[in-house]
């Protein structure tokens, strides 16, 4: 069967950038970086990003293209049948990931419809944070939106890579960008946003430590979507002639500067307001909602919040989703979009409990975790910090000769200092990471 490609070069950035930006950069890095030192934390994760985490975005990039499959199919090919596990720990580590990251983004949408409709804003926290917590304790409303999500996901990814995944990339990337800059542009103007901006780039080396470095590596991974086998799905669909290097750098660039812009579009006026910067997930469907009732034309600001996240939120689950079909049609033998449709329904099904367990399944826990919790530790504590491990040994060690031709075909004179990134540097990292998650 003849493999899918991407239509341009372009379509391919995007829809990488896509993969690597998720609710995370909304919501996780404006608090992770206040927290943890404001532009301290922001110059630390800078450095990561753009050294290790850019040579393991390129290392999976070639590896893809190289063994032109799924990461399952990819390993096996470049590293012998015995790697065709290490496939499988990325693809696993997608399905789980997915079953649940599809809950949040049906919380999204649930929001989106609610703001549309003109009843989610009120000033009082305590209010939404009561109505948040009924809402994921309805199993049913929950579950449908699950369910409605992960539609999504699939209609896009069933459509395939150009028609499906890449269109709707070159539509969603620049909405989300644009959708971010107008919210950035309102929130910066109201009176007292400047704490908010003083709170995520100020320097504070007093905050920073030796966790905080791990915490910004580990961060590097979560942003850039590494270690979960997307980059290697993605690149192989790319064009040979594409140059590997400045394409990954692109998407690192997309990536970090979407973490950065939004900081700057919550962290403003959740000061501007009095708010708690510290809300976590809350923040997204607590605070800010409460941020958005004070503010003028506030429900049109909430829609377009909640339209970024729900943006954000579908280009990171087709990308899971397509990690997951990739390796599914090649080990049966089937189309892609048939796979598509058998991934999606197994992952929705995985994801009930998840969607359950803040409600009818809320008792239920292994090592005094929920569905929910357990799926999220094993994936981004375990088989993440793996298949990054497995990426950077098979790229770095077993299968150099062939990502340097794909890196840099006529050679380059920073290949050695990419290797050494790729084939030391990035594990020994991963292996520390790993240590500090468990």
């Amino acid at each position: 069967m003849k493999r899918s490609q991407w239509g341009s070069r372009l379509g391919f950035i995007l829809a990488s950038a896509g993969s690597a930006v998720g609710l995370g950069a909304i919501w996780k890095f404006p608090y992770m970086a206040g927290a943890q030192g404001g532009a301290a934390f922001i110059l630390v994760y800078l450095a990561i990003a753009f050294t290790l985490g850019l040579g393991l975005m390129a290392a999976e990039m070639a590896l893809g293209r190289a063994g032109r499959g799924g990461i399952v199919e990819t390993f096996r090919r470049l590293g012998g049948r015995a790697w065709a596990l290490g496939g499988l720990l990325a693809v696993i580590a997608g399905f789980l990931i997915l079953s649940f990251y599809s809950v949040v983004g049906g919380w999204t949408l649930a929001y989106l419809v609610a703001t549309v409709a003109g009843t989610s804003l009120t000033q009082d926290p305590g209010s939404l944070g009561a109505r948040f917590e009924s809402f994921v304790a309805d199993g049913a409303r929950v579950v449908t939106y699950h369910a409605a999500f992960m539609a999504l996901t699939v209609l896009v990814v069933g459509a395939g890579v150009q028609k499906g995944i890449e269109r709707l990339s070159k539509w969603l990337m620049p909405t989300l960008f644009v959708l971010m800059l107008v919210l950035i542009a309102r929130a910066l103007t109201l009176p007292g946003a400047s704490a908010g901006v003083e709170y995520l780039f100020r320097p504070d080396w007093s905050s920073f430590s030796t966790s905080t470095l791990l915490e910004a590596t580990g961060f590097v991974f979560f942003s850039l979507s590494l270690g979960m086998g997307a980059m290697i799905t993605y690149g192989s669909y790319l064009d040979g002639r594409a140059p590997l290097a400045s394409s990954a750098t692109w998407v690192v660039f997309l990536a970090v500067g979407t973490a950065l812009l939004g900081g700057l579009m919550v962290l403003p006026a959740v000061f501007a307001f009095g708010m708690d910067p510290a809300a976590g997930p809350g923040l997204s469907f607590i605070t800010m909602p409460a941020v958005f009732a004070q503010m003028p034309a506030g429900e049109l600001f909430a829609t377009l919040f909640f339209l970024s996240l729900t943006v954000a939120a579908l280009t990171s689950s087709v990308s899971l989703l397509e990690v997951v079909a990739a390796a599914v049609a090649e080990a049966l033998g089937i189309g892609h979009r048939a796979a598509a449709w058998m991934s999606a329904a197994a992952i929705f099904a995985a994801g009930i409990p998840c969607a359950l367990s803040f409600g009818a399944m809320s008792s239920y826990t292994v090592f005094g975790l929920t569905t929910f919790d357990l799926f999220d530790a094993i994936s981004s504590k375990l088989l993440l910090p793996l298949g990054g491990m497995l990426v950077a040994v098979l790229a770095g060690w077993v299968a150099w000769s062939r990502v340097a031709a794909q890196l840099a075909p006529s050679g380059a004179a920073w290949l050695p200092a990419a290797r050494l990134v790729i084939a030391v540097i990035a594990p020994l990292s991963v292996l520390v990471i790993l240590l500090h998650g468990l």
